[in-house]
C-alpha cells in the first residue's frame, strides 16, 4: 500500500464537492499537508472557517491556493514540493459548456495539460484525473471537452512515466447531489411545491454517491500504472424512476415532463466497446490497460488486429438496474439527501 504518511496532496478543484469529500477523507489519515487549489476565493474562505470550527488541529494541516488551472504558473507556484495530486478542477454542466464551448476547452483541456506539465516538470508521483461518462461517445461540448481532456492524459502519461510520475485516470457517471446534479433540483421543487421536472422519463443514467467517487480515486492511485483508465461498477435508474424515488422521500408534488436538453444522451456510457476490449475487471471496478504502442507510425498503417471491440459497451442501459425501491436506498446514501431529509440541506457542500 502507497503511504500518505507525511506526504503532500494537492487537489485541484479543492472547494468542489468533491474536493470536500476528499479532504475529509484525508483530514483523518496521516498525510501530512492538504493544498486546496481553486479559484473561488469565498469559497475556500468557507471552507477554512468550517474546518477551524470543526476541528482545529486538523485545519492546520490545510494550505489554500489562490489560482486558476487556465494559468500554467499558478499551476506550477501551487505544485512546488507536492507529492500526490487529485485533479478536480472542472467545467461540468452540459448546458453551460454547450454554449460556451470554448470555456470547457480552456478549462477542461488545457487546463489538464497545464496540471499534468507543471506534475511532471516539480517530480509528482502520482496523479489521479477525473474524467465523466460523457468522455465516452460524447455528443456534447462538456462530453468532447473532456474525451480531449482523456487524450491529454494518455499523451502525458507515457511522458510522465519517462519522468518517474505516473499520471492515471478515472471515469464515473452521475454523483448523486455533486453541484448541477439534479436530486437537489427536484428536492427544492418538491419542498416549494412545485412540481417535479423530468426531461425523459426513460432517460438512463448511474448512480454514485460522493464517497464512492472517492473510493474509485483512491483505488486508481493505489494501483495505476501510467496511462490507466479506471471504472467503477455502478448501478443505474431511470430519471422516472429517479423523480419517482425522490418523491417518495420528500413527498408527492406531481411530475412534468418538460423534453430534452441541449446535449442530453438517452443514456451514458462509462466504457465503449472499444475500451471494453482490454479492460481488466477487478471486481467492484474495470482497469481499461493504456494504449502502450509509440510513434512508429508502422505500427498503425501496416498492423493491426482483427478483432478490435467487444460486443456491447458498459452503460446505463446494460448495468444492474435499480427499481423505485432500489433507488429510495440509493439516494439516502448521499450526505445531501440525509441533511434535506433534517430540513439542513444548506449545510452541505455542493
Amino acid at each position: 500500500m502507497i503511504s500518505f504518511f507525511g506526504k503532500t496532496l494537492m487537489i485541484t478543484g479543492g472547494t468542489g464537492s468533491f474536493g470536500s469529500t476528499v479532504l475529509r477523507h484525508f483530514l483523518g489519515s496521516d498525510v501530512g499537508e492538504i493544498r486546496i487549489f481553486s479559484r473561488d476565493e469565498k469559497k475556500q474562505d468557507d471552507m477554512r472557517h468550517r474546518l477551524q470550527r470543526v476541528d482545529s488541529e486538523a485545519a492546520r494541516r490545510v494550505r489554500f491556493h489562490i489560482g486558476d488551472v487556465r494559468d500554467p504558473q499558478s499551476v506550477r507556484d501551487a505544485m512546488r514540493g507536492v507529492d500526490y495530486v487529485f485533479h478536480a478542477a472542472a467545467l461540468k454542466q452540459v448546458p453551460s459548456c454547450e454554449f460556451f464551448p470554448m470555456e470547457a476547452v480552456r478549462t477542461n483541456v488545457i487546463g489538464t495539460d497545464n496540471v499534468l506539465h507543471a506534475a511532471i516538470a516539480e517530480g509528482v508521483e502520482r496523479v489521479v484525473c477525473l474524467s465523466t461518462d460523457k468522455a465516452a461517445y460524447p455528443i456534447n461540448a462538456m462530453g468532447k471537452s473532456k474525451a480531449m481532456m482523456e487524450s491529454v492524459i494518455y499523451a502525458n502519461a507515457r511522458n510522465g512515466a519517462e519522468a518517474g510520475t505516473t499520471v492515471c485516470c478515472t471515469r464515473y457517471g452521475n454523483v448523486m447531489c455533486s453541484r448541477g446534479s439534479v436530486i437537489p433540483l427536484f428536492i427544492k421543487q418538491i419542498k416549494a411545491g412545485d412540481p417535479v421536472t423530468v426531461t425523459d422519463p426513460s432517460m438512463t443514467r448511474f448512480l454514485m454517491n460522493l464517497d464512492e467517487a472517492v473510493d474509485l480515486v483512491c483505488f486508481a492511485f493505489e494501483h495505476a500504472n501510467p496511462g490507466d483508465l479506471f471504472v467503477q461498477k455502478a448501478p443505474a435508474s431511470t430519471v422516472g424512476d429517479l423523480a419517482e424515488a425522490v418523491q417518495e422521500l420528500f413527498g408527492c408534488t406531481g411530475t412534468r415532463v418538460i423534453g430534452t436538453r441541449h446535449g442530453e444522451k438517452l443514456y451514458e456510457t462509462l466504457m465503449t466497446c472499444e475500451e471494453r476490449l482490454r479492460a481488466e475487471d477487478m471486481g467492484d471496478y474495470f482497469r481499461v490497460h493504456a494504449d502502450t504502442r509509440d510513434l512508429n507510425y508502422d505500427k498503425f498503417v501496416a498492423k493491426g488486429k482483427v478483432r478490435t471491440q467487444a460486443a456491447e459497451a458498459y452503460t446505463s442501459h446494460n448495468t444492474e438496474r435499480l427499481d423505485v425501491a432500489g433507488t429510495v436506498e440509493k439516494i439516502k446514501t448521499a450526505e445531501y439527501v440525509q441533511l434535506a431529509l433534517q430540513g439542513r440541506e444548506h449545510e452541505a457542500v455542493q
